[in-house]
């Protein structure tokens, strides 16, 4: 089994979620760069469980420990390895799950493939805490993306059928870091609000909700990609679709687009100080595997967390017959909102390998 991405720069995410500790393996980082310890742990500590009621209790601190491949904070050239320690595990929580399945969860496949070997203990390697290590390597590739004055940005755009207010056609460095800065990462306030109360809502059922986290990168150059197999969107869909609970790509207008006609949905080109820009942005700054140079703009989108307390139908693995399942134990009643710095992470992640390859 190989959970990796990247090309040039080669991401490998290790661990189980009550294991000793979770990790990342990256191979491919530019020499020289120098790492701000206090800033990726800013990074860090957005995706962090146990903040608040929108979110499980369980209460990590998800600090990285190098344990090579940085020396002084600089980094070195050879291959970066990253351990963060598991520390709150309630493995008791999770007994029953071994037998019974939940439902919308890899429990089910993780038991088919495996015959039961693999530690699925809070959901074992498919579980949300594997995105911690994934954000210490896209906060890592913000920060040297950032000084290539390329900048990548997210915001919570729906939870349910509450929507935030889209990006604009031209963010700016200073909206996503507003963003980032707010403890719930929306652009409207009053349309966190009300996702806070559709959350709460759920919460409060024994339920779950799901959302779309919209994501824009700006200062991408133009010619990053190639076309049909290894374009800018299908090495950003691939790694996407890496996230637990992503059920759903789309870039620029996406399926919206295809609810329109060719007069509305192509992008007029223009010429803006000297360099051909479009108009509009429905392609989201991809154009045949290839970007143009305008912002990229994709939505992802999380479905409802499985683990949920409402009485459901499964089987029990021991005696192949139905059986009732009420899960106990800390869950997110929604995770995308704890998402949002891990589309992040792996959109930058992608682009830095394909600024990579020269």
């Amino acid at each position: 089994m190989s959970s990796d991405f990247g090309k040039n720069l080669r991401i490998s995410v290790f661990g189980e979620s009550h294991g000793r500790a979770i990790g990342v393996y990256i191979d491919g980082l530019p020499a020289g760069e120098r790492i701000d310890a206090e800033e990726l742990q800013r990074f860090m500590d957005r995706r962090a469980p146990g903040k608040n009621r929108l979110s499980t209790s369980r209460k990590e601190t998800d600090a990285p420990t190098f344990l090579s491949g940085i020396v002084d904070g600089v980094i070195g050239g050879t291959p970066v390895c990253a351990v963060i320690q598991n520390s709150d595990q309630h493995s008791s929580d999770y007994s029953e799950l071994a037998d019974k399945p939940r439902p919308g969860h890899a429990d089910l496949t993780a038991f088919l493939k495996w015959h039961g070997s693999a530690d699925m203990r809070g959901g074992g390697h498919f579980s949300g805490r594997l995105t911690a290590p994934i954000c210490v390597a896209g906060g890592i590739a913000k920060q040297i993306l950032a000084r290539r004055g390329i900048f990548v940005g997210a915001h919570l755009a729906s939870v349910g059928t509450v929507c935030d207010e889209a990006f604009p056609m031209l963010p700016s460095p200073e909206l996503f870091e507003s963003i980032a800065k707010k403890a719930f990462p929306v652009i409207s306030d009053e349309a966190g609000e009300r996702m806070q109360a559709e959350i709460r809502s759920a919460a409060e059922s024994c339920d779950s909700v799901g959302g779309v986290i919209e994501c824009s990168a700006i200062g991408l150059p133009p010619g990053l990609g190639s076309p049909m197999f290894s374009g800018a969107e299908n090495r950003l869909a691939g790694a996407l679709f890496g996230i637990p609970a992503v059920k759903g790509v789309e870039f620029g207008s996406g399926f919206e687009g295809a609810k329109s006609r060719g007069s509305v949905n192509n992008d007029p080109f223009t010429v803006e100080n000297g360099r051909i820009a479009t108009a509009t942005n429905n392609s989201g700054g991809i154009l045949g595997g290839i970007t143009t140079g305008m912002p990229l703009v994709l939505r992802v989108a999380v479905k409802p967390t499985p683990s949920i307390a409402v009485p459901q139908n499964t089987v029990s693995l021991s005696k192949m017959e139905p059986a009732e399942l009420r899960i106990k134990g800390r869950h997110d009643p929604c995770i995308a909102h704890r998402a949002v710095p891990v589309v992040e992470a792996v959109t930058a992640a992608v682009i830095l390998d394909m600024i990579l390859e020269g």
